[in-house]
């Protein structure tokens, strides 16, 4: 049987995946701090499909912690062949100049960005029993350069693309089965886009691009952006293990 997991799958991106995962051949769980399961348990009705959701705000480690440990034994009610972690949840706040931000929200920004996504693999890893583990973590393209008020964001992008690279390189070496990639999945038409443009230029020095890009229709949608995502999922044999996959690469 196969199992998915999606954080931040109240909206946006994560709820377009999760969709698409109960479309298909899997049985989802989803992760999120607000709960919207009647869409999901309507689509994972009309597919056949066993649809489990979770309250948390994976911010929270402890409340995390709590709630992976919950994830694993409704795993190990079941033969899991296959289980595919998709760490969608995150956040772009605080935005602006080292010096300026509240060191509690610098906190809470990477224990919701990297050390969540790294405790729930670690737990599914040592608890699932899951025969083989694929990980996508959502990055950005913030990872692979300073910008001025994402000293935060970029850091914990950064952070997890390499975590995604290491965690791909133990595999190897052990020779376990399980897949870790990244996933970019570019400027969407989301909540955080508004976030974002609703920032001051002090904080963050690109808003006006940002505007512009929404003026001008070149944002994608979340289902877009999911459909192309999937055809990734769809293809897990030919993944490359430690890659990140850019949403521009797959558009045809």
């Amino acid at each position: 049987m196969k199992f998915a997991i999606v954080t931040g799958a109240s909206r946006g991106l994560g709820e377009e995946v999760a969709k698409n995962l109960l479309k298909g051949d899997y049985q989802v769980i989803t992760v999120s701090r607000k709960r919207k399961t009647n869409d999901f348990k309507n689509v994972a009705n009309e597919n056949r499909k066993s649809y489990f959701h979770f309250s948390c705000d994976l911010s929270d480690l402890e409340s995390l912690n709590d709630t992976a440990h919950e994830i694993i034994k409704v795993l190990q009610k079941h033969t899991v062949d296959e289980l595919l972690v998709v760490n969608n949840a995150g956040m772009v706040s605080p935005m602006g100049a080292v010096g300026n931000l509240e060191n509690h929200e610098i906190a809470k920004h990477v224990s919701l960005n990297l050390t969540a996504p790294m405790l729930l693999v670690n737990t599914m890893k040592a608890h699932s029993g899951a025969d083989r583990m694929t990980v996508i973590n959502v990055t950005s393209g913030a990872a692979e350069k300073a910008i001025y008020g994402w000293n935060a964001y970029s850091s914990t992008k950064a952070a997890i693309n390499k975590y995604t690279e290491t965690a791909a390189l133990e595999a190897e070496e052990l020779k376990a089965q399980d897949v870790h990639i990244a996933f970019s999945p570019g400027v969407m038409d989301t909540d955080m886009q508004g976030e974002i443009r609703e920032t001051s230029e002090d904080d963050f020095k690109d808003v006006e691009s940002f505007k512009q890009l929404k003026e001008a229709g070149q944002l994608r949608s979340p289902k877009e952006v999911a459909d192309l995502l999937q055809t990734l999922i769809d293809d897990q044999q030919s993944l490359e293990n430690g890659k990140v996959y850019k949403v521009y690469d797959l558009v045809k």
